[in-house]
């Protein structure tokens, strides 16, 4: 089969130049040119040149406004520029730019097919180099991402399938079930794995800076601002940005998300005009945001918009055969880190860890492989084990607010928001306290009758100070 020739675009007003390059230059390179600056840019999304042969001086748009132009194409071809002598200071500006090579006019063309082959065979080599950090970068992500569970084998194929995709990706499970990672893998294996991937956790950002961290801000927005800085969506510019809890994201706010989905872009606090940016986003929640929405906390466009690839991940209960796996991963992870030697944990304490219902999932089970390796001490585990469980009882039978006083407020309240939120909170407290009666009070049996996870369920006791005695 024939190799595909390599093509060349020449951008110069000079028809000579076109000329004598299509003459003299190898039979290897396909050759198409352009006139002017206009006309050059219009052909690189139409030809598509491996390389371009753009001249500085032109009448209209330059070739330094040509360059700036191809900088904000994906993937532009490597550039090299001709200019004519005594024109350094453009020469240094268009290396700023990012070209590759400079040729002073006149040139011989056999000069010009050496610099030509130098910056392919320099391009090929970047080309294989990036090839290689995104292998790189995605396997690390693989290996921190334990699991041969059909379930984690499931989420594996999602991520692969939806990854080099433009989609917005909703990741949803439990705290501590590896939802960053997830997010990470997603980056790592699309073609934005060599730009930003840039993390906001919304829900450990007080309220009202959130906007100013996600959006930026103008100098003078509000007191403290001596100076424009740019937010979080500006720095992820041609990367992903992953937003951690977004079920706890103002609602204020929830629309200048949107408005940053639909048409990417936003206006900084404090500014008037429109930012343009090209990010993947990619975002997380451990909250039941159908519930959200029917309590006015969350809006169900955004919803819709965010939920274009839905990954579900597993809490740790739901694929304990992946225990082991993770058990003995943290274990030489830990022993490398604190240059410890531990040997393989015994049948009966991994028995131990398989019974157990791990309400805080697999950062619950890496913090106790963590303190085993510390301390030297597999025997600790039993006692981790049941300070686990008295912390979840403990935490369940908290005393919730005065529920005479919410009372009032509501009697004396006409807000709309408010009344159905009070009445769909009491129909769901009713509901959950009847079938945990029905179950004899075995929560795992009525998480699963009421299809929402076990740990969702202790959330709900302790929110509604449900007790058997009640």
């Amino acid at each position: 089969m024939a190799k595909d020739k390599t093509k060349i675009l020449i951008i110069d007003d000079d028809p000579k130049v076109a000329w004598i390059l299509t003459e003299g230059l190898s039979t290897d390179f396909d050759l198409v040119s352009a006139r002017d600056g206009i006309e050059g840019v219009q052909m690189v999304s139409t030809e598509k040149p491996d390389l371009i042969l753009l001249d500085i001086k032109m009448p209209g748009m330059n070739g330094l406004e040509v360059l700036e132009k191809l900088n904000k194409m994906p993937g532009r071809p490597e550039v090299i520029m001709l200019s004519g002598h005594g024109e350094t200071k453009n020469i240094v500006q268009s290396m700023h730019l990012g070209a590759a090579e400079f040729i002073n006019k006149p040139f011989d063309v056999k000069e010009v097919e050496i610099h030509i082959q130098t910056v392919l065979e320099k391009s090929h080599l970047k080309r294989e180099v990036s090839n290689l950090k995104t292998e790189l970068k995605s396997r690390s992500h693989y290996e921190q991402f334990i699991g041969d569970s059909p379930k984690m084998l499931q989420v594996k194929s999602i991520i692969e399938q939806v990854a080099n995709s433009e989609l917005t990706v909703l990741i949803r499970g439990e705290s501590g079930t590896g939802k960053e990672i997830v997010a990470r893998m997603i980056h790592s294996l699309s073609g934005r794995s060599e730009e930003q991937f840039t993390k906001v956790n919304c829900a450990a950002i007080p309220r009202d800076l959130l906007e100013a961290e996600l959006f930026g801000y103008e100098k003078g927005a509000f007191t403290g601002a001596h100076k424009t800085k740019p937010g979080r969506f500006e720095v992820a510019n041609k990367g992903s940005i992953f937003l951690d809890e977004i079920g706890d994201m103002p609602l204020e706010l929830q629309s200048k998300l949107l408005q940053v989905l639909e048409q990417q872009e936003f206006v900084r606090v404090g500014g008037i005009n429109n930012i343009h940016v090209d990010v993947r986003i990619i975002c997380a929640t451990n909250k039941n945001l159908e519930e959200a929405i029917q309590l006015h906390q969350f809006r169900d466009d955004l919803f819709y918009r965010l939920n274009e690839i839905t990954i579900p991940l597993p809490p740790l209960r739901e694929r304990q055969e992946d225990v082991p796996l993770l058990a003995n991963h943290f274990l030489n992870r830990y022993m490398e880190l604190y240059q410890k030697e531990y040997p393989t944990l015994s049948q009966g304490t991994m028995s131990k860890l398989m019974d157990f219902d791990w309400p805080g999932n697999v950062r619950q089970l890496e913090n106790f492989i963590k303190q085993v390796v510390v301390r030297g001490d597999e025997s600790i585990v039993g006692d981790l084990l049941s300070s686990s469980l008295k912390a979840v009882g403990q935490s369940i039978s908290v005393e919730s607010a005065d529920s005479d006083e919410h009372e009032n407020e509501l009697a004396n309240s006409f807000s709309l928001k408010k009344r159905v939120g009070h009445a769909v909170a009491k129909e769901e407290k009713k509901l959950i306290r009847d079938v945990l009666n029905r179950t004899n009070w075995n929560r795992r049996k009525a998480a699963d009758l009421l299809e929402i996870s076990y740990r969702s369920l202790l959330y709900k006791i302790k929110e509604y100070n449900l007790n058997s005695a009640k």
